[in-house]
């Protein structure tokens, strides 16, 4: 059996903390699907579609690697392209709380399983909302975003005033 994973988020940005989660499961899978959840209610600071061009340039050398995007529930969606994993970072004990109740809970609806890795001690603190807010305060978040998306999403901002 093929070994699927989804790695889910709103990766709203991508952050060295995502790319090293990634980059430390790729030998664990045959295959990662990146998946970006969608909610179109929710005002996000970088559309999908950059999101998704940022990653898949990122990752463009690793052919386990794929980028999708799901709205729903993110089992659902790992159903949909036969994952039997689910893939997620913790950087802290109250993380751990929150996606054992959701690893249990996907568990037991749909009997796919959670793989927790541990972030590295120096991406602890590093979070999508913190570099959000950042780059929205006009502060330099380039040493938590990956060299191969920094530069273009500079250029984004300047062009987009963000």
């Amino acid at each position: 059996m093929e070994r699927i994973a989804v790695f889910p988020g709103s990766f709203d940005p991508f952050t060295t903390g995502h790319e090293n989660i990634i980059l430390r499961a790729v030998d664990l899978f045959d295959k990662i699907i990146i998946a970006i959840g969608y909610n179109a209610e929710k005002q996000h600071f970088y559309p999908v579609e950059q999101r998704i061009h940022w990653i898949e340039e990122l990752f463009a050398d690793e052919p386990k690697i794929s980028v999708g995007t799901f709205t729903g529930l993110t089992v659902d969606f790992a159903k949909k392209v036969n994952a039997n994993y689910l893939l997620r970072g913790i950087r802290t004990s109250a993380d751990f709380e929150y996606e054992r109740a959701i690893a249990q809970v996907n568990k037991n609806m749909t009997g796919i399983e959670s793989v927790f890795l541990l972030t590295t001690p120096e991406h602890t603190p590093v979070n999508s909302s913190i570099v959000r807010d950042i780059i929205r305060h006009g502060g330099d978040a380039g040493k938590f975003i990956p060299d191969k998306i920094k530069e273009k999403m500079n250029i984004y901002n300047r062009e987009n005033k963000h």
